[in-house]
């Protein structure tokens, strides 16, 4: 009950003063789209910055954390995928959007603060490896799927550059692509330069919580229940249940394991709705899915909490 109330509450009462705000009118839907955009295309870019650029590489890009966390990922996907087609006979774009609720987790959102709150900032470094990796690994995995479904008889030659082109459109990629040249080459940042980044950064998390509420209050479910619900579960259980049996199978450190269970217990990651907004397919199962997922994982996380050492 003690993490329930120390660790997993505070942040959902952030998201849920958000939703509350734009519920009784006291914040507006335009005011949220201005808050997620600069929280997604400013001050969370900065905080990947920052984070990557200091980050020790060689200590924290295990092969063992990374296999073991996107291995779940992937399966997730597959699981998504194939259920969307063969269970609930969707056409395979919308399986394809479906498949990316699945594999796309909060690793941002929800994943940092709760770890942080759970452990502390300094067990807060394997986070940040899987963060480097997870968005460049989610749109690549999702762009392609959706490409090759979208051109099945098609010339697959300009698939690369569609897929970079799409990726290096989002902030966030933008923001550790830099933060990982700027570490890798030794590029010294003036003090002046970090202070600046690091006011934008403490802004970052909080305001992204609160205006996750906001976009939340726009996504009451409809329709699709089953579809929402398995989307929920292979998110919620079968992803964190692969994690954890492929950490202890590579002997993961408890830092490494805890950040890799809490980041695949999250539930699906608002860019799940992007991307299934961004080629018009599956948006209502998505948007529900983040939904019901973020709420949901109030009780999951806490379960998994209680596992881990």
């Amino acid at each position: 009950m003690a993490a329930l109330i120390d660790v997993i509450l505070p942040v959902f009462l952030v998201i849920g003063f958000g939703y509350l705000a734009v519920w009784k009118g006291y914040f507006s839907d335009a005011g949220v789209d201005g808050l997620m955009k600069f929280t997604q295309g400013f001050a969370i870019p900065c905080l990947l910055f920052r984070a990557i650029s200091t980050l020790d590489l060689s200590q924290n890009f295990d092969i063992a954390l990374l296999g073991s966390f996107y291995a779940g990922a992937l399966a997730g996907f597959t699981a998504g995928l194939l259920g969307a087609r063969y269970i609930f006979g969707r056409d395979w774009e919308d399986s394809v959007a479906i498949g990316f609720c699945c594999l796309f987790s909060n690793s941002l959102l929800l994943g940092l603060p709760i770890t942080e709150r759970a452990y502390g900032t300094s067990a807060l470094e394997a986070n940040y490896a899987i963060i480097a990796v997870h968005s460049p690994f989610c749109y690549a995995v999702g762009i392609t799927a959706m490409e090759i479904a979208r051109n099945r008889d098609g010339n697959i030659a300009s698939l690369p550059g569609k897929v970079l082109r799409a990726m290096f459109r989002n902030a966030l990629i933008v923001g550790i692509t830099l933060g990982l040249i700027v570490n890798i080459g030794g590029i010294p940042v003036p003090g002046v330069m970090t202070d600046a980044l690091d006011l934008m950064v403490r802004a970052a998390l909080p305001a992204a919580l609160f205006g996750l509420g906001g976009v939340l209050y726009r996504y009451r479910p409809e329709g699709d229940m089953r579809t929402i619900l398995y989307v929920v579960a292979v998110s919620l259980v079968l992803h964190p249940a692969i994690v954890w049996g492929l950490a202890r199978a590579n002997d993961l450190s408890t830092d490494a394991l805890r950040s890799a269970m809490l980041t695949a217990a999250m539930a699906p990651g608002i860019n799940a709705y992007v991307f299934a907004n961004m080629y018009g397919k599956a948006k209502r199962v998505a948007a529900s899915s983040v939904l019901m997922g973020t709420g949901l994982s109030i009780l999951t996380v806490w379960c998994w909490l209680y596992v881990l050492p």
